[in-house]
């Protein structure tokens, strides 16, 4: 038979489209019901591993989750202690070292992995570094029972120390964090949208150590704590997995959104804005819930209650990136596709202008949203020089699309307004 979204032969026994992933015993062509990276999983799902760490779900995500899990035990078996130097240390670090090893695992930018690494990680972290002595200097200090965490103590919360917390420092971070993974997104050779998502998320967690390190430098210089274990194992869970996860979640999608679809990285785009104004909503959310839930008066109900939140907002930002990821891997079976069909390995795609999937060769209709493309191409007649024979010209009734650009030249269907995309296609 043929598939509907792609019109490649499917096997009688597939249940994917081959070419393009369309699900053909459902009828869910695009698979809202199955998650590109790990097919057993829907869509909207809350599955972590697969989400961040996409291209080493279908081989070892059992990996990853040990390696996170083992980490988690560590430091909250030393919180339990009061071994605090040990817990913040772990926690802090826990999830990087877990990501970058995921990075290198799956042979990513295998090439060049020094720069990735030094602008990914390495400069938000020196940066969130200076920024977070920066913005708690100018809080200045705190009389909680924790003595990194942002409430005061008071009867009341302060204005002023409200909205440096959860305004102030949500918008100069989130800045921060887009830094190094637009810079990298930049060029050529990772303008991928799954290379924006990763850079993002290592970015993310980058900034997430660097803050957990300034803030809770008096717990990891101070040596072992009174015990209380319900307050050391809540806020170290807090501190070391809920925020660099959710940083991380956040910036990644903003970074995809950057990279964007089709060829080339879409940069400045009112979507990649978009995005960033959720990473910051998101942060801002997170930042102002752990603030007044620290004027509680139990510390331990406020650093719980904070864990709570913060799941809350990590669970909206792993459903959003799982629809991001899934319409990036679904777009690169597309391309795929019209490249069997007939482009070649080197040849210009022609992509929707409404949906900015690639389309099939020769296809009236987008595949992935159905729009036809004489509906979004600029349809025009050429022009047949004085004297040229009846055979130039198109016959009665028949219309021409946009011809595919010559070399050096430019088509009157080209888009000035989409970075890294070509608005042609045959006729």
């Amino acid at each position: 038979m043929e598939c509907p979204r792609c019109h490649a032969q499917i096997p009688g026994t597939a249940h994917f489209c081959p070419e393009c992933g369309a699900d053909r015993r459902t009828g869910d062509w695009a698979r809202r019901r199955s998650f590109a990276a790990k097919p057993d999983e829907p869509v909207a799902s809350f599955a972590l591993v697969s989400s961040i760490m996409p291209l080493g779900a279908g081989q070892r995500p059992q990996t990853y989750r040990i390696a996170l899990t083992i980490a988690l035990v560590v430091a909250l078996v030393a919180a339990i202690f009061g071994a605090m130097p040990i817990a913040v240390l772990v926690a802090a670090f826990a999830v990087p070292i877990v990501y970058v090893v995921y990075m290198y695992d799956v042979n990513l930018w295998e090439d060049e992995p020094l720069p990735v690494t030094g602008l990914a990680f390495a400069l938000t972290g020196v940066l969130a570094l200076v920024w977070t002595v920066v913005w708690t200097l100018l809080r200045g200090p705190v009389s909680f029972a924790t003595p990194s965490f942002d409430g005061s103590g008071s009867a009341a919360p302060a204005l002023g120390t409200f909205l440096l917390v959860a305004v102030l420092v949500p918008v100069v971070g989130e800045a921060i964090r887009q830094l190094g993974p637009v810079l990298l997104a930049r060029r050529p050779q990772f303008d991928d949208l799954m290379d924006g998502l990763t850079f993002g998320v290592i970015s993310g967690v980058a900034y997430a150590t660097f803050d957990t390190l300034v803030r809770h430098w008096a717990l990891l210089t101070g040596g072992l704590q009174d015990a209380d274990p319900g307050l050391w194992v809540s806020l170290i869970f807090l501190e070391g997995f809920v925020k660099p996860l959710l940083m991380g979640t956040a910036t990644g999608l903003a970074c995809a959104e950057f990279s964007g679809l089709g060829r080339g990285y879409d940069g400045f785009t009112p979507r990649y804005l978009r995005a960033v104004v959720l990473a910051v909503a998101a942060n801002v959310a997170y930042q102002a819930g752990t603030y007044l839930f620290s004027f509680l008066g139990s510390a331990t109900l406020g650093v719980l209650l904070s864990i709570l939140w913060g799941l809350l907002v990590l669970a909206i930002l792993v459903l959003r990136l799982r629809v991001v990821l899934h319409t990036g891997l679904m777009e690169a079976a597309l391309e795929h596709a019209a490249r069997t069909a007939g482009v070649g390995p080197e040849g210009e795609l022609a992509f929707c202008t409404r949906c900015e999937m690639p389309l099939q060769p020769g296809a009236a209709f987008c595949a992935a949203c159905g729009t036809a493309v004489a509906a979004t191409t600029n349809v025009h007649r050429p022009k047949v020089p004085s004297g040229a024979g009846a055979a130039a010209a198109p016959r009665a009734g028949e219309e021409t699309v946009a011809l595919p650009r010559p070399a050096g030249g430019a088509t009157a269907t080209d888009d000035p307004g989409r970075t890294g995309h070509d608005g042609e296609e045959q006729a």
